[in-house]
């Protein structure tokens, strides 16, 4: 078997742990899963009577144009429907985008810790990721200028930035967007965009009408609670959106997919209630950092990234045998973890287990 010499030595992308999968191994009978920012408070109670209407029709094809989520969704954003893309999840679009716009020996332009699916899809496609250092943890626009070039293709911009959760300002993406080349296609990641409350935070598809080179992505996996359906969103001007589609597979989302997201959508004041309770879980988690003498980024997402002064492996594997599932292995942040923004209870828990982590360590023990 021959495969494509550049994937040969792609790293294969690891998820969270299961839950069941760490009862098993470690004998608990309680985990909790802070690893993979998913919404620990559901999803809207709409949500389940759509997909139990669906169960109808599960032996038929789903819709592969989305019409009624299409429809919704660009009277939701005021968009036309046909600068819409819908994917199995906003992963699936990103790896369309790379389909569609990258040649071998291609550039792209990322930041150097950011989300790992924009490198592994440019390096699929045989392109060269350019990775430019962040600064405090955040995009550093004006280094991600200077290394477009003539053979940059496409630059990515995951706002707020996964995995340190910090933003870039509405004026500092306006400055960056007014003066990148409009050959190059700007990819706003904007997957936890509806978890922000700070005001210096823009709304990009209201960038769409001025900068044609744009493509927004949002999702239903976050706030909206809808990882396990596997569905998210492009917005871009319909050119560019009709280039993708031409490499999307026919079905690529399901009907409950497409039915769940519909139903969520209508329900704003569940998305408001997550936003507000995910702020109060912030405010705690926070203060107890601060109170632990842990450094953090500023959390604008619905998870945090802290420094807990110790090799991060460690510290996962720690917190594991404690019943706490986080996320560790970020090469350029060797010491530090992230963490999900859970229930209160849950939150609670997790501060106990890492206090208890670091007293030990500090012990010697």
């Amino acid at each position: 078997m021959q495969p494509k010499p550049n994937i040969v030595d792609l790293p294969v992308y690891q998820p969270g742990k299961p839950i069941e999968e760490v009862k098993r191994e470690l004998g608990l009978t309680e985990v909790i899963k802070l690893a993979s920012n998913e919404n620990p408070f559901g999803c809207s109670p709409r949500v389940r009577q759509a997909i139990e209407a669906e169960l109808f029709q599960i032996s038929l094809y789903p819709d592969g144009s989305a019409a009624e989520l299409r429809e919704a969704l660009a009277a939701y954003h005021g968009v036309d429907r046909d600068q819409l893309i819908f994917g199995c999840g906003s992963d699936e679009i990103i790896a369309l985008i790379t389909r569609a716009f990258i040649v071998r020996g291609d550039e792209t332009v990322m930041a150097d810790q950011t989300f790992s699916v924009y490198k592994t899809n440019a390096d699929i496609e045989g392109a060269v990721s350019i990775e430019v250092p962040l600064k405090d943890g955040a995009h550093d626009l004006e280094g991600m200028l200077d290394k477009i070039g003539d053979k940059t293709k496409i630059v990515w911009v995951c706002n707020p930035n996964n995995p340190t959760g910090t933003i870039v300002s509405n004026d500092a993406l306006i400055s960056f967007l007014d003066r990148v080349p409009g050959h190059v296609l700007v990819v706003l990641d904007e997957a936890y965009a509806e978890y922000v409350t700070d005001p210096s935070y823009t709304n990009g598809v209201k960038l769409l009408p001025k900068y044609p080179n744009l493509i927004v992505l949002r999702t239903f996996s976050k706030i909206y609670g809808l990882a396990s359906l596997r569905i998210g969103y492009g917005i871009g001007q319909p050119n560019v959106v009709k280039l993708i589609n031409q490499v999307r597979e026919p079905f690529n989302t399901s009907r409950i997919g497409q039915a769940a997201a519909l139903a969520s959508l209508g329900d704003d004041s569940f998305v408001a209630e997550c936003r507000s309770r995910n702020s109060e879980g912030i405010q705690y988690l926070t203060g107890q950092f601060e109170r632990l003498n842990l450094s953090h980024f500023p959390a604008h997402g619905n998870f945090i990234m802290v420094d807990v002064k110790m090799p991060a492996t460690e510290m996962f594997q720690s917190l594991l045998k404690l019943g706490i599932i986080v996320r560790a292995g970020f090469g350029k942040y060797p010491e530090h973890i992230r963490v999900t923004v859970g229930s209160s209870e849950q939150n609670a828990k997790f501060i106990a287990a890492l206090e208890r982590v670091l007293s030990a360590q500090k012990a010697g023990v």
